[in-house]
């Protein structure tokens, strides 16, 4: 880990002038955003690759700190390991497009490698509904052990049934509650509060089940609402309560932990199929290096969130295995689980994580 510490930063550098040269091209979005050639047929490609020459890889990435530095490890390791016969070009920040635009255009072969969260994909690969179940995972660990076992690995399989290689989970993180009112740890403490949460119909029969009043919202109200008390709590990542500055209003951060959403990378299936075997090695390798990456890089700006909330005075509330146990069980009393199941092609997969 510590080789990508040291090169990071001067590996950022060629990351940025990619994307100058790529911004610079056209005054048209749409034409900035493209790569300038759409990909070659799987067997002109194919033939490339085996006379040694370099194959470009047009490599889509995302807006979080833990993701982009993640990129650069995955173009180091990628292209050291192929001999130098792959190019990484990253295109960080979402440049190509939101989530649900950059898995259409890798499936389709226009990008090559894509990161996104798993909402855009459920809707063409159902399985990926898995990850609105709450308390699916009970701590990072337990999350990585699942995603990374048996389980977590035929679900990126199962993806090529839409064109796609599914190569890692990386890390978005954990969604968590806050309030102004009491810290929080079991469903008990949050009875009969008003929660804004997403429009989703798990999630707000997940917060049904926890005896609040689930009040979905335009995002953008919801610091006036928490400020005004309209609402008495909210749930998102950490990040975001950090970037949104809601620990202004919200005295307490429970760290429930309560659903967990990876980001997916993934990659055209034809333009992998069509690489060399060594080719195919190396972005293994830089799949496998750069995840074990990102989780840690996204732990350490996780705890350096924490830190800054402990800091404005607000109040970090940590829950034990147990207390965990009581939402999981309220969920599951509510049948919110076989909710997220009846959406999902291989309902078992659910199954088989909760008893893991």
């Amino acid at each position: 880990m510590l080789k990508w510490k040291r090169n990071l930063a001067m590996a950022m550098a060629s990351v940025m002038t990619v994307a100058v040269v790529a911004g610079c091209g056209s005054s048209s979005s749409s034409e900035t955003a493209a790569p300038a050639e759409s990909a070659d047929s799987s067997a002109a490609v194919t033939e490339e690759a085996a006379s040694g020459e370099v194959v470009d890889i047009i490599f889509s990435n995302v807006t979080s700190v833990s993701g982009k530095d993640a990129g650069v490890v995955f173009k180091q390791i990628a292209e050291e390991q192929s001999g130098g016969t792959l190019n990484i070009e990253l295109f960080d920040d979402n440049m190509l497009g939101d989530d649900r635009v950059v898995i259409e255009t890798t499936v389709m072969g226009n990008i090559d490698i894509g990161v996104s969260s798993t909402s855009p994909l459920a809707t063409m690969y159902a399985d990926f509904y898995l990850f609105d179940a709450p308390f699916l995972f009970m701590n990072s660990e337990d999350a990585y052990a699942k995603l990374d076992g048996e389980v977590g690995q035929k679900i990126l399989s199962d993806m090529e049934s839409i064109g796609l290689k599914g190569l890692a989970f990386w890390e978005n993180g954990f969604r968590n509650f806050t309030n102004d009112k009491v810290a929080a740890k079991v469903p008990a403490d949050v009875a009969g509060m008003k929660v804004r949460v997403m429009e989703n119909e798990v999630h707000m029969s997940a917060w049904s089940a926890f005896g609040v009043n689930p009040t979905p919202m335009a995002f953008t109200e919801v610091f006036t609402a928490l400020q005004q008390g309209t609402i008495d709590a909210q749930e998102n990542p950490l990040g975001i309560i950090d970037a949104n500055k809601f620990y202004e209003v919200q005295d307490y951060v429970s760290l429930t932990q309560h659903v967990y959403t990876p980001y997916i990378v993934c990659m055209n299936l034809d333009k992998f199929n069509s690489l060399t075997a060594e080719q195919q090695d190396a972005i293994m390798a830089a799949s496998a290096e750069s995840t074990t990456y990102q989780r840690e890089r996204s732990q350490e700006l996780e705890a350096e969130i924490l830190e800054g909330f402990a800091a404005s005075g607000t109040t970090v509330v940590e829950l034990t295995t147990d207390e965990k146990a009581q939402w999981q069980q309220a969920a599951n009393d509510a049948a919110v689980f076989d909710l997220v199941k009846a959406s999902m092609e291989h309902p078992e997969y659910l199954d088989e994580m909760l008893a893991q």
